[in-house]
Formats: structure tokens, C-alpha cells, sequence
């Protein structure tokens, strides 16, 4: 299989991981044997995996071998990587097991929930995942992942893909094992430990939706969290096929609002009683899609997870709820943007970002992602939209994408140059701010309009302008753009975008 996609320079490929685990009620030290299939993309002595080393708190991992077939191989392990000396050529396969334990300082939250009973849960995003299991920890590894959990068997246990064993063990225990056959980065990969009440609310077409809660949320998580296997094809349907085995939702101990994990995604405690329960689901299974189905190459371009998934939350809603739900969004969104921009002035693409992603948790990756998206539906229309959507994701479901990725397929699917919409739009940090002036003109029977660009950078763009309640159409592109437009009467109202279709701030009046 070609190499999709790979941190520049890597030495290897993952192809596929096992992660088997060890887990007790004594304390929070967690045993592991890790085998990682890989495949080499160059000839190498020595290559590393990611893995956090137990630290002066005692937490982190401590590897006591390595073996390929068997064989103890030399590695040494320094704060956040352990080298695992080998020799290989470029091409080939080989499996190393790595034998590892300690007290996970992050990723795997172990912890007590509102009821005060132990829980476990994975929380990788964006790159804990090496803060207990030696990986390639950047989205542009994805590999297949197996989980085999023995935990004390008062535990249930939930991950990627389909359960194929679970098996009672001597001592109270229990073994519990997870197969993920597609491809995933290893911030989508996770187990959630915890005892859990299991409905099955339906199927969407041939997909299974569960729902994992804690035992004493049975009621009101059976029900809000139902409303998933309604969710499901609008993207089926709009999008392309659902990717994974399953889909389970599950309440957990997640820092994050949601965290969409493959086929596993993990919502906030109090997330079985809360009101916005719909649009986070809706955005969460979105990311089955866009983050998790076609990840981004690097976080610079995260956006093509969280605007991804803000945008297609909004369509969800609109197709459910009515247009005016969309406008109620975008304008609420959009609020959000131009108030971020104050206090950081930043592109959309982020390359100044060099390690602390959580940083991009920000309204430039999610609102105006999303914003970039409404205006590049409006520009093409739904029919191209769609194709284009559909087509970028057909092509990089299992692989990663950036940015100039989606322009090409948008420009294939409609025949349209879209650099310098992209350039400004994600490129480039800012927005239109518009000074609109208009004047009646009695003799001529017509409104003059003038729209100033008082930010540096220049933007081209329509706007509309309904002038009596008719829409008029202004595209502009220098410092300042006029317009006369023949009106019947003298205009008693001018709305500037009425309908919310542009990411801009201004103020109009009167001259």
C-alpha cells in the first residue's frame, strides 16, 4: 500500500497496532505489551516510538524490552521517545513488542465519575496517546488497532471497532478484545473502562448504534443519546459511506466537551442531561468523517476536522430545523470569530504552531472554518458543494489531507479557480470590515451605494444588499466599490446580508 501520508522525514509506517493492558482496582499502574507492526520507508539502524518516560513525579512509562521474533533488541529511552535499535531495509515488514508499565501522567484518565465509582478512559487528542502507549503520536500515521484489556471483571470495556472476545479470567478478571480493521490516527484510538448500562437505540442501514452510560444515568442517557442513530444518515446520505464497524456513544471522564474516537465516541459527564446534546452529537459524528475517516496531514490544518464538523452540525440542523436555524447559527458564529480576532490575529492554516495544539482549540479552527465552508457553499451552490464534499472525501477516507487538497477537489468538482478564495479566506488572518454609505438619488430613481474595505489586505467577495426587500448582488474587490441600483420608490429599509452569508463586520449609513 503507497504511503498516504507520514510526518515528513519518517522512517516508518505503522501498518498496525496491538496494545494489550493490564489493568487493577490496587492502583493506577497500567502493564502493557505493545506489538507494532511496521513497515519501513527507508533503510534504518534505528527508528523511535513516542512514549512519555516516568518522570520525577513517578509518572510515565518504563519499557523493560523490546523483542522482534523473540529477539531482546537494544533501545534507550529518554523523556518523550524510546530508540529501538534494528536493522532494516526500505520495504520491508517487521513486529516489535514492547514491554512497558507505570502510572499514565496523561491520556488515560484514571479517575472517579460523579457517583464516586473508578473509571478509566482514553483521552488522546491531540498527542497524549504517547503518554501510555508507545506509537507514532501525529495524525499522519494511522494504522488498524487492536485493544485486549484484562481489567477486574466488574468492568466493562469499550473501544474502536468490534468487540471479538470477551472472556472471564481466574481472580475476578475479565479479558476484553477490540478489533479497529480500518486505519485510524492515534488520537482517535481509546478504551473506556468503566461500569456501564448498554442500550442499543437501532441501526443506521447495516451500522449499529450503542449507547454506554453510567449505570445511574441509565434513564436520561438511554433517551438524549438515542437521538445518535438519527444523525447517522444524514451524513451517510450526504457525505458517503460510514466508515467503521459500529458507532457507540458513551458518557466518560473526557476533558473535551466530545471526543470523536473512532466508532467510540466519548461526550462529558453531564452530557446525558444536557439541552445541546443534539448538536454535539451532530458534530461528533461528523467527525467520523472529516478528522477521523479523511484526517488532517498536520494540526496546522485542523480545520478540516473542527470546521468540518462545525459546518456539518449546522447543515444537520438546518436540514432538520429550517434555514432560519442556519442564519441563527452563522450569525452567532460569525460574532464568535470577530471577537477572537481581537485577541488573537491569526490565519486559519496556523503554521506558527509548532507543539502546544491545544492552542488551535479556537474559533478560527471551528466557527470560521465553518464560516469558510457556508461561503464556499454559497459560491458554488449545494449541487457543486456537495460533489465536491463527496468527492474530497472518496478520495482521502483512510488517508490524510491539507488544505490545498480540498481546493483541488472543489476546483475539479467545479471547474472554478479557487486559490485566491482559499488564500484570503484561511491564508490570510482578518476579515472584511465594510464602511457602506448609500444615497438616494430622487432625479434618477436610484440608490447610490458605496463599500469601503477599511482593512489592510483587499477581499473579493458578493454582497448582498436587500434594498425594499429586494436582494442586490455587489461584488467587491477594490478599496472601495459603487454601486447604483434602480429602485421604484425611496428605499424605507436597507439590510446589508440579510440572509448571513459573508464574514464580515461593518456599519452603514445614510450620506
Amino acid at each position: 500500500m503507497a504511503v498516504k501520508a507520514q510526518v515528513p522525514g519518517a522512517v516508518i509506517d505503522v501498518q498496525h497496532y496491538i496494545f494489550a493492558l493490564q489493568l487493577t482496582d490496587a492502583d493506577n499502574n497500567i502493564k502493557g505489551q505493545a506489538t507494532v507492526g511496521v513497515k519501513f520507508l527507508k533503510n534504518a539502524d534505528a527508528f523511535n516510538l513516542d512514549l512519555v518516560k516516568k518522570n520525577v513525579e513517578g509518572k510515565g512509562m518504563l519499557v523493560s524490552a523490546v523483542t522482534e521474533n523473540g529477539k531482546n533488541l537494544r533501545f534507550v529511552q529518554d523523556s518523550g521517545a524510546v530508540k529501538i535499535y534494528t536493522n532494516a531495509k526500505t520495504g520491508s515488514m517487521h513486529s516489535y513488542k514492547v514491554s512497558y508499565a507505570g502510572v499514565p501522567a496523561d491520556g488515560l484518565i484514571i479517575s472517579t465519575n460523579n457517583f464516586g465509582h473508578r473509571t478509566f478512559f482514553g483521552d488522546n487528542w491531540p498527542n497524549r496517546a504517547h503518554n501510555w502507549l508507545p506509537c507514532v503520536d501525529a495524525p499522519a500515521d494511522k494504522a488498524s488497532v487492536d485493544f485486549v484489556v484484562t481489567a477486574p471483571d466488574h468492568y466493562q470495556v469499550v473501544s474502536n471497532g468490534l468487540k471479538i472476545k470477551e472472556q472471564q479470567l481466574p481472580n475476578h478478571l475479565k479479558l476484553t478484545h477490540w478489533h479497529e480493521a480500518v486505519v485510524v490516527p492515534t488520537k482517535v484510538m481509546v478504551i473506556g473502562v468503566a461500569a456501564f448500562a448498554i442500550d442499543h437505540p437501532g441501526d443506521a442501514g447495516n451500522i449499529p448504534v450503542y449507547t454506554y452510560v453510567f449505570p445511574e444515568s441509565k434513564e436520561a442517557g438511554f433517551k438524549s443519546y438515542a437521538v445518535a442513530k438519527d444523525i447517522l444518515p444524514f451524513f451517510i446520505k450526504n457525505v458517503g459511506p460510514y466508515s467503521y464497524e459500529k458507532l457507540a456513544n458513551v458518557q466518560s471522564k473526557t476533558i473535551f466537551g466530545g471526543m470523536e474516537n473512532a466508532s467510540a465516541i466519548f461526550y462529558f459527564e453531564e452530557s446525558v442531561t444536557s439541552p445541546g446534546i443534539e448538536e454535539l452529537m451532530a458534530h461528533e459524528i461528523a467527525h467520523q468523517w472529516f478528522g477521523d475517516g479523511a484526517s488532517e496531514k498536520s494540526f496546522w490544518h485542523l480545520w478540516l476536522s473542527e470546521g468540518f464538523a462545525t459546518y456539518m452540525t449546522n447543515l444537520y440542523l438546518e436540514n432538520k430545523y429550517g434555514a432560519d436555524t442556519l442564519k441563527k447559527r452563522m450569525l452567532a458564529d460569525r460574532k464568535k470569530v470577530l471577537e477572537f480576532e481581537k485577541k488573537r490575529l491569526t490565519p486559519v492554516v496556523d503554521s506558527a504552531v509548532k507543539s502546544d495544539y491545544m492552542q488551535l482549540l479556537n474559533a478560527n479552527s471551528y466557527e470560521k472554518g465553518s464560516w469558510v465552508l457556508h461561503m464556499l457553499r454559497r459560491k458554488l451552490g449545494d449541487d457543486l458543494f456537495w460533489k465536491g464534499i463527496q468527492n474530497y472525501y472518496a478520495k482521502y477516507r483512510g488517508s490524510n489531507a491539507n488544505t490545498d487538497d480540498l481546493r483541488r477537489e472543489m476546483e475539479q468538482a467545479s471547474g472554478q479557480d479557487l486559490k485566491p478564495f482559499f488564500n484570503q479566506w484561511l491564508r490570510k488572518a482578518g476579515h472584511p470590515d465594510l464602511n457602506i454609505g448609500w444615497h438616494y438619488d430622487a432625479d434618477k430613481g436610484s440608490v447610490n451605494i458605496s463599500v469601503e474595505q477599511k482593512q489592510d489586505n483587499l477581499y473579493e467577495f458578493p454582497l448582498e444588499i436587500a434594498i425594499n426587500g429586494e436582494l442586490v448582488h455587489i461584488e467587491v474587490k477594490d478599496k472601495t466599490t459603487s454601486a447604483q441600483i434602480l429602485v421604484k420608490t425611496k428605499p424605507e429599509t436597507i439590510l446589508v446580508d440579510p440572509d448571513v452569508n459573508v464574514l464580515d463586520s461593518f456599519n452603514i449609513a445614510a450620506q
